[in-house]
């Protein structure tokens, strides 16, 4: 029985009101099921009308807006147009409607005013004379007032925005068919309500006026901020926007009235509103340039600049934390949108900069106020800063003045602020990595402006510091906060020192500036020789971060071919600390990086920014741009290099060790640092085994105790996975390295026989803790991985084939134990199963496409290796359901390039699969195709090419009359013919993607669509037909000769000279088809034909 009205009001009252969660639950059930009922449209409409409660009324306004979004099935038009009106009556004849239910409401409306833009009753477009709709709101009582404004505020946001069940193209002819006929029109309609608005006496304390206004200034915005172009710019790139406002629109902007409105507004309503009037604002300080010239820029630019003085003036609201956060969003778009050049020519230029600077000052002392609107201000005084060297104006721009007071006050308050910290227990900054850094990158080119000055700043407060500091460490009555809050202080120098440096420029550093770096350098090495010589008592974690971000600063500014040895940075080092050049330089950065693996071994970020943000790989890589090969030779050569290469045990670097309190995934960094020292080795390597001999001993005595342990009943387990877990990622850190055929050759004889049975005893062991299957699986990978064709086995040697062997073992093992498991929980699917199966597909992936293994010997010589590793790969695939394959992006994308090399290699084997296994696979192509992800659409097509191509093949053969094919090959072909949908689902996809969707790899789409219009002709000829008939009819002619030109000269075979032709006809045809769509003012319905 479905439940009646009385019974539904209960059950919403359940949903909404119930703490019990079981009962809310057990009433959501009963809800879905009734939106899915037949007569769910009626009971809404009876809801409305008799439902007592707010709760129902909800109900029935989502329940009929999900109606209308349906993309199968959809509602007729008259339907759609009779809820249209209902909701309009229901609005204005109930306008004291709970504001969840009116909001509802509204949110209905503009759904089906946005899905139904294009639909025509008489050559009527029905849905839009949405104005007209309005405008019977806006003469009525304040209350209707607000509901018209909103639903004019909710359409322009609901067009907006694209959705994901409907095609990009169906949301942007919308969206840009709405911006030229209603959307200029709303904005006025706004602009002269807000005028109205403030032109009376308005009572902002009575609420209903206060809420119309809200609601009017929201509309605005929403105007200003509609995505004019269909860029669909990310949110998170603020700075950078501008306004694409269209030409049409000039009017508005050009007559100063409509900005000064809205600082009229901003200086007479109360702080509650002035952050939306500001965001309005924003807006139209980012109109586009082009649409004015440079008078009529000039001038809109003197009116924006004479109303933010107005504000800076009399900045009683600014204290407001959202108003303060709007305005500095407008003072950065001032630069962002304005040239320095044109900035300066305005008349009270001197004035508004002194004013902006105070501002920006008191702002930054005031450091624990909004700290997330400070990037604003800085990032307006970094792009002035910035454009000091290419202004071409005579008028002045005072920056050295006011730069100068930017940058010390930015200083200035970030070291006072280290002792307050500390002292209230307040959250501290530098535990923010993101937003310093970015504050940093500002900073380094607001600093280097008056450099000198920067610099005397930076000098005179480290020296005060690091005696300070000084006096204290040798003081016996100093207290630990005392040392602490120095080490704060210093910590905010090092960071500073190291941002200052990286804002150099080449062309436009001086030898002074560099000299005066010089000076910087040498105090933070010398502390840096301080703080080193005290970590054997004690260490700062937050100052060890600091100096790293400095090193990274400092090499890339002064370290690799592009430094003028002669610069005048190394003369001060030299002078100072000895160090004469690049090399002895590069030597103390080792030495200190070999000091944070001794002593900070057991602290996760310093260890792994040690080994990844300074980024040895990189560093020394012989493909490196920062170092030459010589300097790497030189490097290799120096002392505390070799001291690293023999010494790579866990008496030196305690994270080498089996510290039993870290997590096993904690040894993540040990992969790092042996890529690191694996470069390093074959360097000098060569064909020098006794050298890696002697390098690989500590990893041999560790692979000989693990060996121990195993051969022992009883072991300790943990100290096994430990020791076993921190050994093979080394050795993948050392794999990855050794991409040269002569040095992976010792690794892999050295690696098997030998160990190889070690880790397949682990797989067999610890198949269910994945921190431990993880990092052996992952080995394997590497090792099989032919990279730069280092797996070059010889002639006679039958490791290639031994090689797979063992990679086939490691699979079954591991993928039959896996499948035991049963039932795994969702949210932990993916690190207990998935992870290990994605390493096994790229495994099997790697190893199938290395071309190192013939695998037409196994069959030949009843080997079943290969068979194995297919067959448990089958079993595991099984085992996933197919949300799941394209859930996770690296389980999708190590799946579909596997299949991608099994189509091209293997087809035998998949056309021996069973019917349900091979539908299963074809299915997941299917999904697969229509994936965002183009990696993963790019290895569809090709294994949907590779298919067809064999389909073909077997076809014309069997039309030839030709020796009878092997039963599997029948098998195949009768699979395809009992179930030609599949096929035929991919062909409409496809070519759906080609002509309606933003197609970015349109030639891997072209590959496989030939194949799938010769097996399918009919079909096509079909498809095309309603294509061409979904077409207004002064359309159809064209886009039935679109389909002809697609076919022209192409023959009936898939040689590679058709293919491409077909390819380049297939270029056209999306070109002229999308010219013909562009023209045309109908909704895409054919997709509801192709879906």
């Amino acid at each position: 029985l479905r439940p009646g009205l009385a019974q539904l009001e209960i059950l919403c009252k359940q949903l909404y009101e119930t703490t019990d969660t079981a009962v809310r639950h057990q009433a959501e059930k009963a809800l879905v099921e009734f939106t899915n009922s037949p007569d769910c449209l009626s009971k809404c409409q009876l809801l409305l009308e008799r439902g007592s409660s707010s709760y129902s009324q909800l109900l029935a306004a989502t329940c009929l807006s999900k109606l209308v979004s349906r993309t199968s099935n959809p509602l007729p038009l008259e339907q759609r147009i009779d809820i249209r009106n209902y909701v309009l009556n229901y609005l204005a004849t109930r306008p004291k409607l709970a504001a969840f239910v009116t909001q509802a409401l509204i949110q209905l409306y503009a759904r089906i005013t946005k899905l139904g833009w294009f639909d025509c009753q008489k050559d009527d477009y029905v849905f839009r004379n949405v104005i007209a709709d309005v405008t019977r709101f806006l003469q009525d009582s304040v209350e209707h007032c607000i509901i018209g404004v909103t639903i004019l505020s909710q359409l322009t946001n609901e067009i907006n925005q694209a959705d994901t069940t409907h095609p990009l193209t169906k949301h942007r002819k919308i969206a840009s068919s709405f911006r030229d006929s209603s959307l200029f029109d709303i904005f006025t309609l706004s602009c002269n309500l807000l005028k109205q608005a403030s032109g009376k006496n308005l009572n902002l304390n009575d609420e209903s006026q206060h809420g119309l206004l809200m609601q009017l200034l929201k509309l605005s915005y929403n105007c200003l901020n509609y995505d004019f172009i269909g860029t669909s710019t990310d949110e998170s790139s603020d700075d950078l926007c501008t306004v694409q406002i269209p030409t049409s629109w000039r009017s508005a902007f050009l007559d100063s009235s409509t900005l000064q409105l809205f600082f009229n507004l901003y200086h007479s309503i109360p702080p509650s509103l002035s952050p939306l009037v500001l965001s309005c604002l924003v807006q139209i300080a980012s109109v586009r340039r082009s649409l004015f010239n440079n008078a009529e820029r000039a001038k809109f630019l003197s009116h924006l600049v004479d109303g933010v003085k107005r504000i800076l003036a009399n900045p009683q609201c600014l204290p407001d934390p959202n108003n303060y956060h709007e305005f500095c969003r407008l003072l950065a778009r001032l630069k962002s949108n304005y040239q320095l050049g044109e900035l300066v020519k305005v008349e009270n230029y001197p004035e508004v900069i002194r004013l902006i600077a105070n501002f920006t000052v008191t702002s930054l002392q005031h450091w624990e106020f909004a700290p997330n609107s400070v990037h604003y201000l800085l990032s307006l005084w970094q792009r002035l800063a910035a454009s000091v060297p290419y202004v071409k104006a005579t008028e002045p721009h005072l920056l050295e003045t006011y730069t100068p007071e930017v940058t010390k006050a930015y200083i200035t308050s970030r070291l006072e602020s280290v002792h307050v910290i500390l002292r209230d227990g307040l959250e501290d900054p530098l535990d923010d990595a993101g937003l310093v850094q970015q504050q940093l990158d500002q900073l380094s080119t607001i600093g280097r402006c008056e450099y000198e000055k920067t610099c005397a700043l930076l000098v005179q407060l480290f020296d005060q510091a690091a005696q300070t500091y000084q006096e204290l460490l040798q003081s016996t009555n100093s207290t630990p906060a005392d040392i602490t809050v120095q080490e704060g202080r210093l910590t905010w120098l090092v960071y500073i020192i190291g941002a200052v440096i990286g804002g150099r420029v080449s062309f436009a550093s001086t030898d002074e500036q560099d000299a005066m770096d010089g000076e910087l350098v040498c105090r933070v090495l010398q502390l840096m020789n301080l703080t080193d010589s005290r970590l054997a008592q004690a260490g700062n974690e937050r100052l060890e971060l600091a100096m790293l971000s400095f090193f990274e600063q400092f090499r890339k500014i002064y370290i690799g071919d592009q430094v003028q040895k002669s610069s005048k940075l190394y003369r001060r080092l030299s002078e100072v600390l000895g160090l004469n050049d690049e090399t002895m330089v590069l030597s103390v950065f080792i030495g200190k990086i070999i000091t944070n693996l001794k002593y900070w071994g057991q602290c996760e970020p310093i260890t792994s920014k040690t080994l990844h943000s300074f980024y040895l790989p990189d560093f020394f890589s012989l493909t490196s741009h920062v170092c030459t090969y010589s300097s790497v030779r030189k490097l290799v050569k120096l002392s505390a290099v070799q001291f690293m290469l023999n010494n790579h045990t866990s008496e030196h670097f305690s994270f080498l060790g089996v510290n039993n309190q870290s997590n096993l995934s904690d040894m993540r960094c040990r992969t790092t640092f042996y890529t690191a020292l694996g470069r390093l080795l074959m360097v000098d390597l060569g064909e020098d085994e006794d050298q890696f001999e002697q390098f690989m001993l500590p990893l041999t005595a560790a692979f000989e105790a693990v060996a121990q342990m195993l051969s022992t009943n009883t072991f300790n387990e943990q100290e096994a996975k430990r020791t076993l877990v921190g050994l093979v990622r080394d050795l993948r850190g050392i794999a990855f390295a050794f991409n040269a055929k002569t040095s992976f050759m010792m690794l892999f004889d050295w690696i098997y026989p030998s160990y190889m049975p070690i880790l397949q005893r682990a797989i067999e062991l610890w198949y269910h803790d994945p921190a431990c299957t993880t990092p052996v699986l992952k080995l394997m990978a590497e090792l099989v991985h032919n990279r730069s064709q280092r797996l070059q086995f010889d002639v006679s040697s039958p490791n290639g084939i031994l090689l797979f062997r063992e990679t086939s073992k490691m699979i079954t093992t591991y993928g039959n134990r896996i499948l035991t498991l049963g039932e795994v929980p969702k949210d932990q699917v993916y690190g207990v199963k998935l992870k290990g199966v994605s390493v096994c597909f790229a495994m099997l992936k790697a190893v199938l496409s290395g071309n190192y293994v013939n695998f037409g010997v196994f069959r030949l010589y009843g080997d079943d290796a290969l068979d194995n590793a297919l067959q448990t790969f089958i079993k595991l695939l099984l085992s996933i359901p197919h949300s799941d394959l394209l859930d996770y992006p690296k389980l999708s994308q190590s799946f579909y390039s596997l299949l991608e090399v099994l189509t091209q290699d293997h087809m035998n084997f998949i056309a021996s699969l069973e019917p349900h296994v091979v539908m299963y696979i074809l299915s997941s192509i299917s999904e697969g195709l229509t994936a965002l992800d183009t990696m993963v659409c790019t290895g569809c097509c090709s294994s949907l090419d590779h298919i067809v191509t064999y389909l073909f093949k077997q076809l014309s053969r069997s039309t030839k009359k030709r020796p009878t094919p092997m039963a599997t090959d029948d098998r195949f072909l009768h699979i395809m013919q009992q179930h030609p949908e599949m096929i035929q689902q991919m062909l409409s996809t496809v070519l759906n993607i080609i002509i309606f969707e933003d197609c970015r790899n349109q030639w891997s789409m072209s590959r496989p669509l030939l194949g799938l219009i010769l097996l399918n002709e009919k079909y096509f000829a079909d498809l095309r037909n309603s294509i061409v008939n979904s077409q207004p009819p002064e359309k159809q002619q064209a886009m039935h000769l679109c389909f002809e030109n697609l076919m022209e000269g192409i023959e009936r075979n898939l040689l590679t000279k058709n293919r491409d032709r077909f390819t380049q006809n297939l270029s056209v045809f999306r070109r002229e088809v999308n010219d013909s769509m562009k023209n045309s003012t109908y909704g895409v319905n054919s997709n509801d034909m192709m879906s």
